[in-house]
């Protein structure tokens, strides 16, 4: 599995402002491989229903992968025909391959790709890229499994389709509903990070790349689709199933042993509400309070068994203090490590010392409320005493909480450091690899 470093973090999701004439915003690439028969009709029509539909400016690829037809000389004949078409030669085989290496050196901000057979019905492709032009999403998708695609083909081909979305299911748990289908987009920026990270340059090529972007968090956005199953298509299901699989196998094992530097993927993008500065509101308010809250649930239950077994045994005050004590101990051990982040030995008895101040003004609050049930009452009921400690733990819980948050584990980090020219040097962009064929 490939760990090449990649260019680096990802920037913002903007709109991509409408540009000059002649500089396109969207390169659709066509792979091809002997395809003699469909390429001149596919490359027009495409031409045709881009000039018609699409308002900006675009540029159509052909990527032939060593064909050895009369290909070539089509595509060489429509490019010299045609400026918005362009003619890429390569002399070795792979869809995947072939999307790399033209992604890779494109210069359009949104780039896709198609088949040459034009299964998929063109009025989808203006809302397949519309997501990435506007800036929402970062990856879009053709869906021939989505409710409402109308889709024509064969049971064995929609066998093959939908077992094989349950195994990436079940296997690498994969949200998104179909990962074969020939019609995806991009935008560039998110290629020159993603693609790195790539490995196969198959049929495969589809699936790693979405598997990795949606495990890095990218917004990847599904359109459902009309496709018309190709009589004449020359994949070979068996086989292309078979290196499927074992990709699979490649990916899970790479994501299972941690060795994708996925974090390289991740945010911050300068749009995501949680990477802006807000003022009058602690960082990781919110996480801590969840995780608080959380530790907090299994403590109170871990007092309460406490308190009912040492009451068995004994008063309530004495099993209240009792249970109080060692669920306070847990409490701040799990914060310190759970909630605040807080690792390693240093300071543990300073924080459990001062935990142990937090656990005598909680056990003020409880023994005071067990006191003022006593006096309202000579013998109260066992599920009185308990409903009147849970109240009283529950105004404990929210000191407690600002009291570690304030005082036993207050947030001492230093401002993030200014890059140095050192650092910055490992953000330049890397030479993509494009593996080796297969």
């Amino acid at each position: 599995m490939r760990t090449d470093s990649s260019p680096g973090t990802l920037p913002a999701r903007e709109h991509l402002p409408a540009t000059a004439a002649g500089t396109p915003v969207l390169d659709v690439v066509i792979p091809v491989y002997n395809e003699e028969k469909d390429l001149r009709r596919c490359v027009l029509g495409l031409r045709e229903h881009l000039a018609r539909t699409f308002p900006y400016a675009f540029r159509v690829t052909i990527a032939d992968n060593a064909s050895t037809d009369g290909t070539p000389l089509i595509a060489a004949e429509l490019a010299a025909r045609h400026p918005d078409v362009t003619n890429v030669r390569l002399e070795r085989k792979g869809r995947g391959h072939a999307l790399r290496t033209v992604w890779s050196a494109s210069d359009a901000p949104v780039l896709a790709y198609m088949d040459v057979d034009l299964s998929t019905d063109l009025n989808a492709l203006l809302p397949l890229v519309a997501p990435l032009i506007s800036g929402h999403s970062d990856l879009a998708i053709g869906s021939r499994l989505s409710r409402t695609s109308r889709v024509v083909r064969g049971p064995k081909r929609e066998f093959v389709s939908r077992a094989y979305n349950l195994i990436l299911r079940g296997s690498l748990q994969a949200r998104f509903s179909d990962a074969q289908c020939g019609f995806k987009a991009i935008r560039r920026e998110v290629a020159q990070v993603l693609l790195p990270l790539v490995e196969d340059t198959g049929w495969f090529f589809d699936t790693e790349m979405l598997v990795l972007a949606e495990r890095a968090g990218l917004r990847i956005h599904e359109v459902p689709v009309d496709w018309v199953d190709d009589p004449d298509s020359t994949v070979h299901i068996v086989r292309t199933a078979t290196d499927d699989l074992k990709g699979v196998w490649r990916v899970g094992r790479a994501l299972t042993t941690g060795s994708l530097p996925l974090d390289r993927l991740a945010r911050p993008f300068g749009d995501d509400p949680r990477d802006r500065e807000i003022t009058d509101v602690p960082k990781g308010l919110a996480r801590q309070l969840v995780g608080f809250c959380v530790v907090g649930g299994l403590s109170t239950l871990f007092y309460l068994l406490l308190y009912s077994l040492f009451r068995q045994f004994g008063g309530s005050q004495a099993a209240n203090a009792l249970a109080l004590l060692l669920s306070a101990l847990a409490n701040t051990a799990a914060n310190r490590r759970l909630t605040f982040g807080v690792r390693g030995r240093g300071g543990a008895v300073r924080h459990q010392a001062q935990g142990l101040v937090v656990f005598a003004i909680g056990l003020a609050l409880t023994s005071g409320s067990l006191a003022a049930l006593n006096a309202a009452t000579t013998s109260p009921a066992h599920p009185t005493e308990i409903a009147v400690l849970v109240v009283a733990n529950l105004a404990a819980t929210v000191l407690r909480f600002l009291l570690f948050r304030a005082w036993v584990f207050p947030d001492r980090r230093d401002p993030a450091p200014v890059p140095s020219p050192t650092t910055a040097a490992y953000a330049e962009p890397t030479t993509i690899s494009t593996g080796d064929p297969r």
